[in-house]
């Protein structure tokens, strides 16, 4: 090690324990800075807050002991009636719509339950988006103690047929309101906090609040998997059209917003429950953990959800803060219809797979649903449209293989003037000579194929995340959502899971056969027979073990896709590729080929050639002189 290595290294030590020294007092002096804000925060508080009077004083505290008496001692409150509604008794009420059953309880004056109508689980139970004690809301600030709305008893003050009034009533006539209303054939429920003279009791420092949701999402679908590959956390920052979300296929999630965001989704595989601030969240804490399988399965459990934001507030004698929520299903136009770019939470690929989606796949299934109501025959009816529409391209890579296999007597011709490896660049050089002079285009069947892909992935995404599919059975499958099985298997395999998805093994043939169909058609090359080997056997098996757990309306459709393919093939071959005529067209067009000007790459392959031929001559003049060095010595 030279003596400039040492002094860097000592140098870059000197800055990593200068720089842990800065940050360290930088934190301290942040914390006493917090310290001083607390303190000064809260004897504000203490300094504001307004006289009672003695005798309502007694009377509430006579109350506070009543209700204690009869429960266990739980934290204690200096305001007599948050001590009272501490212990109270919740009593629950409903607001309900076509679409929403929502059941409210006076704990927290919160959402218990929401059901949703129309829809029913994998086991044909009443669809409980929340279910009773899996959610708990609440707004949390400070006066001259924590508060947390959700540990308190609100009394209930109005009820129409479509809206609810719950109060939390402080001392000195300030209360709190919660106002829910839920407007007829809607999935979105208005919600206002108001707060009524409470600019005497929350500090005049104080300037944000706490929105605190904690939620388990229940287990609604079939598959384990499936229905966790596509749960996650999404939120969406203002002005922005696309969302953001906390990862798809993880066991856990957590990220910290320190951003406006408008609204957050605690997004299920085909239901979400969405929390909308109308004047944004300032920022806050986003989390997820997915429950183990055997919760799942026992207890109905998908994933517990957990939102720690921010809202401003703004010291006034009276504050409205409005907020939305949404409770319901994934269907793309139903969201895009509430305006709030909440369609963006389906999961329909970027910009190029999500376009294909969103414009073309999307409308076209609506239109044949329309007409039609068996799903199994809508996929059938929609992949030969779009086999039509890309069969153009599927006709151009037919074509050029075709050019291909008639010019492999000529390749063989070269590969035997120049068997030899030193001469592997005369022998690439000649080899593209041909296919100039004839026309053929070494990528003339790959770009086709490359252009469909787009439509391929697209269909990827749409299928698993299509919430038409969903419950919709077809010959055997019961949810083309969710896999099929023909055999559940009494043990699991890993990754191909514990069940037979027979669309997955129908699948995997078709692809199988459609592979020997393309490789019969290719001239043999022993240098090729590990990629035709992976071709023919490893792809069938993979994506047999990959869509086994997968949407079987997806599997439904690749198979599909090959047994269409390949009677394209066999009717293209039969009927419109007359290879004896290719090759003679070929040989025509190489003969009446007038010499072009040299591209730049011909003129580099021949200035590697040439350079080439120098090494080997200077490779050869050395191995010469050294044979003549030893005849001399010996």
């Amino acid at each position: 090690m030279n003596k400039n290595t040492v002094l860097g290294f000592i140098c870059i030590g000197i800055i990593l324990i200068g720089f842990s020294w800065y940050n360290t007092k930088v934190f301290k002096e942040q914390q006493r800075a917090q310290f001083v804000a607390d303190s000064i925060a809260h004897a504000e508080a203490l300094k504001n807050a307004p006289k009672i009077d003695s005798t309502a004083i007694a009377a509430a505290d006579s109350a506070a002991l009543a209700v204690s008496a009869a429960t266990p001692m739980g934290h204690m409150y200096k305001d007599s009636l948050l001590e009272v509604a501490s212990n109270a008794p919740a009593e629950f009420y409903t607001l309900e719509n076509n679409k929403l059953k929502v059941v409210f309880s006076t704990k927290g004056a919160q959402a218990s339950e929401v059901l949703v109508k129309d829809y029913r689980t994998y086991d044909s139970l009443d669809l409980y988006l929340l279910r009773k004690d899996a959610s708990d809301f609440g707004l949390s600030f400070y006066t001259d103690q924590q508060i947390s709305t959700s540990d308190f008893t609100f009394s209930k003050v109005g009820q129409t047929d479509t809206s609810l009034v719950m109060r939390l009533n402080f001392s000195g006539n300030a209360y709190i309101d919660y106002m829910y209303t839920l407007p007829a054939d809607s999935y979105m429920m208005k919600f206002n906090v108001r707060m009524v003279g409470m600019d005497r009791y929350i500090s005049r420092n104080q300037s944000k609040l706490g929105v605190d949701w904690n939620l388990m999402v229940p287990r609604l679908e079939r598959g384990y998997e499936n229905e966790k590959n596509y749960s996650t956390i999404a939120y969406k920052y203002p002005n922005e059209k696309k969302v953001e979300d906390l990862g798809l296929r993880k066991e856990h999630s957590s990220e910290e917003v320190n951003t406006k965001i408008e609204w957050f989704a605690f997004q299920q595989q085909f239901f979400s429950a969405i929390l909308m601030a109308d004047n944004d969240f300032i920022g806050g804490d986003l989390a997820y953990k997915f429950a183990p399988e055997e919760k799942y399965l026992v207890e109905k459990e998908l994933m517990e959800c957990a939102a720690a934001m921010q809202v401003e507030y703004d010291a006034a004698p009276v504050v409205d803060i409005p907020f939305q929520f949404y409770f319901g299903p994934n269907l793309y136009k139903e969201l895009k219809s509430y305006g709030y770019g909440f369609e963006q939470i389906v999961p329909l690929g970027g910009w190029l797979i999500g376009w294909i989606n969103r414009v073309v796949i999307i409308n076209c299934f609506d239109f044949l649903n329309g007409f039609i109501s068996n799903y199994g025959i809508i996929i059938l009816l929609m992949t030969i449209f779009i086999k039509l529409v890309i069969s153009p391209l599927t006709f151009k890579s037919y074509m050029s293989s075709a050019k291909m296999r008639v010019l492999k007597p000529e390749i063989d011709k070269i590969n035997q003037k120049y068997p030899r490896k030193e001469d592997a660049m005369k022998k690439q050089q000649e080899t593209m000579a041909l296919y100039s002079k004839t026309g053929v285009s070494v990528f003339g069947g790959c770009l086709p194929m490359l252009l469909q892909f787009p439509i391929l992935f697209a269909m990827f995404r749409f299928f698993p995340a299509s919430f038409e599919l969903r419950q919709q059975g077809f010959l055997w499958a019961d949810d083309l959502s969710a896999y099929d099985s023909i055999l559940d298997l009494p043990f699991n395999i890993p990754l191909y899971g514990d069940h037979v998805s027979l669309f997955a093994l129908l699948m995997a043939v078709s692809m199988y056969f459609y592979s020997k169909m393309n490789m019969d058609q290719m001239p043999s090359d022993p240098n090729m027979a590990g990629m035709r080997g992976m071709q023919l056997y490893f792809m069938p098996i993979f994506l047999l073990v990959l869509c086994n757990n997968f949407s079987s309306g997806l599997s439904y459709y690749y198979m599909l896709s090959n047994l269409i393919t390949i009677i394209q093939t066999w009717v293209i071959r039969k009927y419109f590729v007359d290879e004896k005529k290719i090759y003679a067209q070929l040989q025509a067009k190489a003969s009446n080929a007038k010499a072009k000007p040299k591209s730049k790459w011909q003129m580099r392959l021949e200035e590697l050639q040439k350079q080439q031929a120098e090494m080997q001559r200077q490779q050869q003049a050395r191995r010469s002189e050294m044979d003549r060095r030893m005849q001399n010595k010996k």
